[in-house]
Order: C-alpha cells, then structure tokens, then sequence
C-alpha cells in the first residue's frame, strides 16, 4: 500500500498536481493514522515530499506539514534552491509552519537542519532580507535600538563590544522580545542554544550585509556625481606560471 502511494503522489507530483497529492496522503492518514503517513514520508524521496511541503504555511496548512519528521523535513528542506526562488517566500512559509506548529519540539528541528549538508545555507537564505536586525542582535542582544551599519564600518570595535553587551545582557534579554514565531524566534533560538550552528551561519550574514551596504553607498556616491568613476573592484590575483603549451605535459 505505502509504495503504491508513494508512486501515485510522484505521479501527481510530476503532473503538477500537487493538491493531488497531498489529498492522496491525508487520506491515508484519516484512514490509517499520522503513523502510516511518516511511515510513507520516510519512503518519498526528498523532491517529492518538499513539492508537498512548500505549497502550505501557516495560513494554509496540510496534515502533512504537521507529521514531517524533523529528519524528513531537514532532508527535503536542503532542496529547497532547486526551485530557485530568490525570494525565498516558500522557504520561509514552510519553515515556519513547520518548526512553530503547535506541539512542535523546534530546537528538535533545527539540530536535524544543522546536521545535514546544506541545511545552514537554507536558514542563511531563510534569514535574506534581516541581515543587519540579525548582526546587530549578535553584537549587542537585542533587535531594538538598531546601529548596526556603524558596527559594520567599524568591525573589530563592535565585536569587542558586542562581547562586553553580551555578556551584560545575557541574563535580561529573554524570549518574549523575538517570540513572533518567524525570523527572530529562529535567530533567537540560534544564538541562545545552537551557538555552533549560529556561528557558521553569522560570517556569511556579516558577508551578506558588508557587501550590500558596499554596493549602496556606491550608489549614493554616483547619485550625488554623476560624473564619478565607479568604484574599481580587485582584480584576482594573476598567477606567474608559465602555462603549458599544447604540446607540453602540465605539471599538475
């Protein structure tokens, strides 16, 4: 029976129909229970259960994204740039309705997303859009009061005393202040109990920021002189081996 639906869901899948899909799976589990249902999301390759899983949030939720296992989900969640949405809005949809589905264990969810290759990359492109709330709750423990761009500027500074905020405001800055079921409960929840998940996923934010404030400030400057040179950038360093000709053995 499971492989049979397993094959039938794909078939939909492939068809476009992923409405179809979902109803053939919920039917099971009125039928049979949530069990039978993991048990045949086990079986789905990855594609297939986030085809699934990314047409529901929590405005329009599926028994499917209630049921997903923290494994299941982390496996189909690393797919999600398969799509190529830049926007990210089905990333961010399910994430949301996943990890803060009621009775959900989210830490649970984010250890499965931080063990699996990929799954940083999918909650740095989950953060898109927050990078400098989220840099200036890593240097000072809150996302209110918001300097960040000066901090940026002055990187080494800031980091020296964001290590002094956060050692002052550990204790005062609790959950309620991020608590919106979204990208400051998740960022929270890194920072606060999965620092080494938070420390890999920070440098590419930081990365991400630098270079946007770069790039608009660049803008300004042409705005304010049209006749300015645009900023030249560096070129990559030029190598002074010899390459081997097209008779010659390279001595790789």
């Amino acid at each position: 029976m499971s492989n049979a639906l397993v094959l039938k869901a794909a078939s939909l899948i492939r068809a476009g129909d992923i409405a179809g899909a979902e109803f053939a799976l919920v039917s099971l589990a009125e039928a049979e229970g949530d069990r039978a249902l993991v048990a045949v999301l086990e079986e789905m390759p990855p594609k297939d259960l986030l085809a699934v899983i990314r047409e529901f949030d929590s405005s329009h939720e599926s028994v499917v994204n209630l049921v997903v296992t923290p494994e299941q989900f982390a496996r189909a969640l690393v797919m999600e740039r398969l799509y190529g949405d830049h926007t990210h809005t089905h990333l961010r949809g399910m994430i949301n309705a996943v990890l803060f589905r009621e009775g959900s264990d989210t830490d649970e969810f984010l250890d499965a997303i931080g063990d699996i290759d990929g799954g940083c990359e999918a909650l740095i492109d989950y953060l898109q859009d927050h990078d400098e709330m989220i840099v200036h709750f890593a240097n000072y423990g809150t996302f209110n009061h918001l300097h960040t761009r000066k901090a940026v500027e002055e990187d080494e500074e800031a980091e020296g005393l964001a290590q002094d905020v956060h050692a002052e405001e550990d204790d005062v800055i609790d959950k309620s202040e991020a608590s919106d079921h979204d990208w400051k409960e998740v960022t929270w929840l890194l920072r606060n109990y999965h620092p080494d998940m938070f420390e890999q996923i920070l440098p590419q934010i930081k990365k991400r920021l630098k270079k946007r404030l770069q790039a608009e400030a660049e803008l300004e400057r042409m705005e304010l002189d049209p006749t300015a040179v645009p900023a030249r950038r560096e070129a990559p360093a030029v190598s002074n081996k010899p390459v081997a000709g097209p008779d010659e053995e390279s001595a790789l």
